[in-house]
């Protein structure tokens, strides 16, 4: 571990992704001169990355500077951030399909890919990882609920329309899917502050707190809440001007690239805005320090599913637009595999390498056909 108050080095991985910032102006300049929407979308795409990153940093130093209590909060509420504001810039343009690709893309990535490379680039270090097994199945439970509210509302559409008589849903039976939609989405943001009291107030003593001000320190970023503050309110305006640029290439970028909406929300989009979470999660898993590492991956899975798309919904009937929880039968499926599979992982209380090559297989399975998949 660093020592305290040592900066990273010139290679250090937050100095290469700072140096991705210069994406921004970039990006700017290409969108007030039309350029292609390719480049458009990838340099927007760019310059988001090391944006989560900073607002991830903030974050946990004003964690460390309020304590574990507020601290938590903070970090429940802005762990997401980034995929929720560029999910708000797809809302307001009306691409729900968009929008629910990269809820289901957020939940799949964390869990498969984030966690996946930390087991594995932690399990080549060390022969056997342990974290603790109660707080790792109690997310992997919450998860198992996410694709209950996922898999509901698809199969309440499956079954009320009947397919010899309309290929479409009637107004009625759009207006009762909303009504459903909205209070699955009840049901999943109480649960969601029902389970930060329990992480934060009945049952701290299963989650990590301390060892989130250890990285915080080893990483060599110590920034007064001042400082913290403003990086934090800067990043997000600059996320959420990124977004804006992001969303509206996105259709054009994506007919270029001959690939699908759903594909560029699943993929593409959700690794844009997990990015920060990729760094962090593997940093501390190649410190042996695995409970943190699923806290940040299963733990951004959950803040997805029971904040950030209850979130979304409430919000889009502000747009005058209301979205719905019924997602393609293969994203519910895909959320179920990752459930499933993070049951699984969190069983025993341990970890290797080959548990990280297996989680990445299945994402690289699911990529595969997302991408293959039909518009």
């Amino acid at each position: 571990m660093a020592e305290k108050g040592r900066k990273p080095g010139l290679f250090a991985l937050e100095n290469i992704l700072n140096l991705l910032l210069i994406f921004i102006p970039i990006s700017i300049v290409l969108f007030w001169i039309e350029a292609g929407a390719v480049f458009v979308f990838f340099s927007s795409a760019l310059a988001i990355v090391p944006l989560a990153g900073l607002m991830g940093r903030a974050t946990e130093a004003l964690a460390v500077e309020f304590g574990e209590g507020i601290g938590g909060l903070l970090n429940a509420t802005f762990g997401n951030a980034a995929e929720l504001i560029i999910a708000l810039a797809a809302l307001r343009a009306g691409l729900h399909d968009v929008v629910k690709a990269s809820i289901t893309g957020s939940i799949i990535g964390n869990i498969l890919l984030v966690f996946g490379l930390a087991l594995l680039l932690g399990g080549l270090r060390y022969p056997k990882q342990n974290f603790n097994r109660t707080a790792a199945t109690m997310s992997a439970t919450l998860l198992t609920l996410a694709g209950i509210a996922l898999v509901v509302p698809a199969i309440y559409h499956h079954i009320a329309v009947d397919p010899r008589r309309a290929t479409t849903a009637s107004p009625s039976l759009r207006f009762q899917e909303m009504e459903l939609s909205t209070e699955i989405a009840v049901v999943l943001f109480i649960t969601y502050v029902l389970s930060l009291i329990f992480a934060l107030k009945t049952h701290p003593h299963l989650y990590t707190g301390g060892d989130a001000a250890e990285v915080h320190s080893a990483e060599g970023t110590h920034w007064t809440k001042r400082t913290a503050a403003l990086v934090l309110l800067g990043a997000t305006a600059l996320v959420a001007l990124m977004s804006e640029i992001l969303v509206e290439s996105i259709e054009h970028a994506a007919d270029t690239l001959g690939m699908t909406d759903i594909f560029v929300g699943v993929i593409l989009v959700a690794i844009i805005g997990n990015a920060a979470e990729h760094s962090t999660a593997v940093l501390v898993a190649r410190k042996n320090k695995m409970d943190l590492a699923i806290n940040i991956a299963i733990g951004s899975s959950l803040q997805i599913a029971l904040f950030v798309a209850p979130v979304l919904v409430f919000a889009s009937y502000l747009f005058g637009n209301p979205m719905d929880l019924r997602f393609t039968t293969f994203e519910v499926v895909a959320v179920v595999i990752s459930a499933v599979v993070a049951n699984l992982i969190s069983s025993d209380g341990e970890s290797n390498w080959m548990e990280g090559v297996q989680l990445l297989a299945v994402y690289l399975i699911l990529g595969m056909a997302f991408y293959l998949l039909p518009a």
